[in-house]
């Protein structure tokens, strides 16, 4: 996992970056949190209060988050999330944050891609490092898939993500990069709804046409409850 980048993720309980002096009162400044290990449910109110501000690192590991992850809004200038080793499954919608370059979702529940990466683009459009592994959903020789399910997988989600440079454990090529938006071509109207707004009608359209037309293309078997399907 260091591959993904020289972070350091600093323990409230053991170190701050400043303090801010203000009225008698003194207030820690920090940038980077780690509440790792904490068997959270949820984001202490005090945690968001006190550090969402100024927070750009946030390790949230080890813990049982699941679908309950609105506070991250609060946290605007995060780029960096450890959401490892939580109860994150393909149903859990992330809050938009633009800023979020960096995310770590390894060992979670996510069973299928779709409609979770679609979502996930959604929420947070400028990831450069993502990290699936662990997950059913990101088949590898560790929990039984093939190598051609495993490349299905990362085209698919390189697809999604024009500014990824890094998914899992490997660098994303120039060529993985091509070849994705070869295979898994988004509508016409998505990049038109980028610059000209819609009235309702056809934006109900446009995403009706994203659902169909956003599924993997090639013969794929993934494997959903006990059953094989063909997408």
């Amino acid at each position: 996992m260091t591959s993904l980048g020289k972070l350091i993720f600093v323990d409230i309980h053991c170190r701050h970056s400043k303090s801010l002096s203000t009225d008698n009162t003194s207030v820690d400044i920090i940038d980077s949190l780690s509440l790792a290990f904490e068997q959270l449910f949820y984001m202490p109110f005090d945690m968001i209060e006190n550090y969402a501000n100024t927070v750009h690192t946030l390790d949230i590991s080890h813990n049982k988050f699941s679908r309950n992850l609105q506070f991250l809004a609060e946290f605007e200038n995060l780029t960096s999330l450890n959401l490892d080793h939580n109860n994150i499954d393909e149903y859990t919608v992330f809050p938009y944050m633009p800023k979020l370059q960096l995310l770590w979702i390894n060992h979670n529940n996510i069973e299928e891609l779709y409609p979770f990466i679609k979502n996930l683009y959604e929420s947070v459009p400028n990831l450069r490092y993502l990290c699936l592994m662990g997950n059913k959903a990101a088949p590898s020789y560790l929990n039984g898939g093939t190598f051609y399910d495993y490349l299905q997988y990362r085209l698919y989600v390189i697809s999604w993500f024009p500014h990824l440079v890094h998914l899992d454990d490997r660098t994303v090529t120039t060529e993985q990069q091509e070849e994705a938006k070869r295979l898994f071509k988004r509508p016409f109207l998505e990049n038109f709804t980028e610059h000209t707004p819609l009235p309702e009608c056809i934006k109900y359209l446009h995403n009706k046409i994203t659902n169909i037309f956003t599924k993997p293309t090639l013969p794929c078997k993934l494997k959903t409850k006990g059953t094989n399907y063909i997408i």
